[in-house]
């Protein structure tokens, strides 16, 4: 009658159960790497829609959301604004956290305009804000400071033509951002993507731990 060799069988058993236990640990490790650094978001001075001056200070040390838009959008700023609502939900009541909205038709969007559409849009966290100012200072923000393309182009409805992407800002001013497949800095999530808006969820969260 053969022999059962249980020290073999016990061993084996821990080995099953670590590998079972580790192997998430290890997927896990490695599904989001570590934040790169594109460089510093650039620096700027404009009118919220509660009519206060706002600039990149009133962001330090908070983790923000970057994107251009304009209220009168008839295609992609309505989608891009309930996906950042759905940010703003998703760390509703910290305070280290925050939304730069930069108009990019600011003639027309007046704080009072801002301050409806923040209404109509159900934008209520303080760190939220709608800016306006000189048109030619918020596309020097955008197309240099950012390198998000934004201009006026009367050949399509709205007459405003812009990037639906959103830019991530961490705590000391730094334009962040995870690699893609390839291990290449993405720079930029597309905020009028469910998958866009799950990877800087994701990423926000990252940087708030730290």
């Amino acid at each position: 009658m053969k022999k059962t060799n249980y020290s073999y069988i016990g061993i084996s058993l821990v080995i099953l159960v670590f590998g079972i236990w580790a192997v998430p640990k290890i997927v896990n490790k490695f599904k989001k790497s570590d934040l790169v650094t594109i460089g510093k978001a650039p620096q700027f001075s404009l009118t919220d829609q509660n009519g206060k001056t706002i600039t990149n200070k009133d962001y330090a040390g908070k983790v923000y959301v970057v994107e251009f838009f304009y209220t009168t959008c008839p295609s992609i700023c309505p989608i891009m604004t309930d996906n950042m609502t759905k940010l703003q939900d998703k760390f509703y009541g910290n305070p280290n956290f925050g939304v730069a909205s930069f108009s990019i038709n600011p003639e027309y969007d007046t704080p009072q305009i801002l301050k409806d559409y923040a209404k109509e849009h159900n934008i209520t966290i303080p760190n939220w804000h709608l800016l306006t100012g000189n048109q030619d200072t918020i596309y020097d923000i955008a197309n240099k400071g950012f390198g998000i393309y934004a201009g006026e182009n009367d050949t399509i409805p709205g007459g405003f033509q812009h990037n639906g992407l959103f830019a991530l800002i961490d705590q000391d001013g730094n334009i962040r951002s995870r690699k893609d497949d390839n291990g290449n800095p993405m720079i930029y999530y597309d905020g009028t993507e469910d998958s866009g808006v799950q990877m800087i969820k994701e990423d926000i969260q990252q940087l708030l731990n730290k």
